[in-house]
């Protein structure tokens, strides 16, 4: 098995980071950069076209923002940076004293000639500083500035890689030229580039979009993490429509709570980030946030759920009925500017009830971009619908008999969702699933639990474990299920490595079984002990169904 090191060499972050670049880029000088300071006169003519704040990904004539981080300071690597071609470099206090002191990396980095801009709280300043920069970008035909594209964001635990394929889709449908930027990877066009974070940082965001627009995109859909909105990713940005899915139990380790996740959440809210948004209301997070939200919002049901002093959603889901893998639906809204009710009949062909939840929250907040329903009607009525985009790792079908299904759930309120999902009258349902290293172990005997009490047998193996012992996270889920299948009497089998507990589920599945590899979805690789070990779930799946059929011929 091919093993490979997580840390980046410098060429191979430069070589990444070019990926997010736009080609043409006119800059900007640092006098317009920071107006407010002391700078020589041939300092403030430094002209700047791109910034980064890792000094492995420096491109030549960039703004080198040197940050605190968790080990050490930016300000060490502040020669690499320069050396790699840095026009300036951007810093706090504690990191000019590194370079003056020259601590930077190289002794005659504090004697250099390359100009040092100090500020505070600079985090918060990467993303209005990389909107200046790369608002100079200019398109093929070279005019500058070339437009930048709308931005439309969806937020939430669940469901919002789902969500932004469906509004590209459906966008896509509609003869928009579209970007996608998530946490499967990002598109410019037709052009893929890798995405390592769920939402970049607030420098690649800018930069990504600026080259969006030189390529002649015009909207693009965007998940927007909680980590992405705590970390100051999104600064600098105005999303069109914002979307909320829902909030479960998830990256409590960062947040610490469930009312702090919500406000987290909430912050995307604001007119700081957003100029409308669309709020799914059919749990009591998204109640709030509809009550507290400072821009205006729509609200959506589909469970007919009363909002605040009992009025109905604004748009509501009904008479859903299944049709094959998927589901047939009405959605229904106000009345358009013309006294005229909005009424959609909808398809989405993917398994979940919640993808009917995903699709009509893709719907809206197109419509709130802008599109007419009767417009949106006669797009969504295409074969194959747009509300059916192949979206990797989400509850995708590898094999129909037995059923294989590969999806990401790896929080509690995920699994319990896709598990009822497959459910079906005539078999089983095996799942395989682990938990994350160095996450919140709370939810591992949570997830556990949960599994016991929808499957009929559970497979417990590993996630990423990162640097933690695979065998603790492993005990941790399986007290979770021992207790559980004391009640519901769901066999309980430990196995590891991932690929190993893979191809023994699909030994045990018979022909109308299913079979859910849960966690990992579009993932291709698990980190542990700073490794990289390759394993891809579909690829694992389909080796142990060949398998298995050349046993039975």
């Amino acid at each position: 098995m091919v093993r490979k090191p997580v840390s980046e060499t410098p060429t191979s972050a430069a070589q990444a980071e070019r990926a997010f670049r736009p080609n043409h880029t006119a800059g900007v000088t640092l006098a317009q950069l920071f107006p407010h300071a002391t700078l020589g006169s041939t300092e403030a003519e430094t002209l700047v076209t791109g910034i980064t704040l890792d000094s492995r990904a420096v491109q030549e004539s960039d703004l080198y923002a040197a940050l605190p981080g968790a080990k050490t300071h930016g300000a060490r690597f502040a020669a690499q940076a320069i050396e790699a071609g840095a026009a300036a470099i951007v810093t706090d206090a504690a990191g000019a004293d590194i370079i003056a002191s020259g601590q930077a990396g190289a002794e005659q980095t504090s004697a250099t000639s390359t100009p040092v801009v100090v500020t505070e709280n600079l985090r918060t300043q990467l993303g209005d500083l990389a909107a200046s920069i790369y608002s100079s970008s200019t398109n093929s035909s070279g005019e500058s500035p070339a437009p930048l594209p709308a931005l439309i964001g969806v937020t939430g635990t669940n469901g919002k890689t789902t969500t932004t394929y469906m509004v590209r889709s459906l966008l896509t449908a509609l003869g928009h030229h579209t970007g996608l930027i998530g946490t499967i990877e990002i598109q410019s066009g037709t052009e893929t580039i890798e995405a390592k974070l769920t939402t970049p940082e607030a420098t690649q965001l800018h930069s990504l979009r600026a080259r969006m627009g030189e390529s002649g995109v015009d909207t693009i859909a965007m998940e927007v993490s909680s980590h992405a909105i705590e970390f100051h990713r999104i600064s600098g940005l105005l999303y069109d429509v914002v979307g909320f899915t829902n909030l479960t139990q998830d990256h409590l380790d960062l947040h610490g709570s469930m009312e702090e996740y919500f406000n987290v959440k909430a912050e995307l809210f604001t007119p700081q980030h957003a100029r409308r948004g669309v709020v799914l209301v059919d749990d009591e997070w998204g109640k709030k946030l509809a009550e507290t939200a400072s821009i205006p919002v729509q609200t959506l049901s589909v469970n007919a759920t009363e909002t605040k002093d009992g009025a109905e959603a604004d748009w509501n889901v009904t008479n859903i009925r299944r049709e094959h893998l998927g589901y047939r639906f009405t959605l229904t809204g106000p009345a358009d500017d013309a006294g005229v009710p909005q009424t959609l009949d909808a398809h989405v062909d993917m398994p979940g009830e919640f993808n009917v939840a995903n699709a009509a929250l893709a719907l809206v907040m197109v419509i709130a971009s802008g599109v007419p329903a009767a417009k949106l009607q006669e797009a969504i009525a295409a074969e194959p619908s747009p509300l059916t985009p192949s979206v990797p790792g989400r509850m995708e079908v590898v094999s129909t008999r037995p059923a294989v299904i590969v999806d990401f759930a790896h929080n509690p309120d995920a699994l319990e969702r896709a598990l009822a999902s497959v459910r079906t009258q005539e078999g089983r349902v095996i799942v395989v699933f682990g938990a994350t290293g160095e996450r919140d172990q709370l939810k591992r005997p949570i997830m556990g639990r949960i599994a016991a009490e929808n499957a009929d047998i559970v497979i417990v193996s590993d996630d990423d474990p990162h640097d933690e012992d695979p065998a603790t996270i492993r005990a941790a889920v399986i007290e979770g299920a021992q207790q559980a299948a004391a009640r519901t009497g769901a066999r309980v089998i430990e196995a590891a490595p991932r690929a190993t507990a893979i191809h023994q589920a699909i030994q045990m599945a018979q022909e109308n079984d299913v079979v859910l590899l849960a966690g990992r979805g579009h993932e291709t690789a698990q980190e542990v002990s700073g490794i990289m070990v390759p394993i891809d779930d579909r690829e694992e799946a389909r080796a142990a169904l060949v398998q298995q059929t050349s046993k039975t011929e």
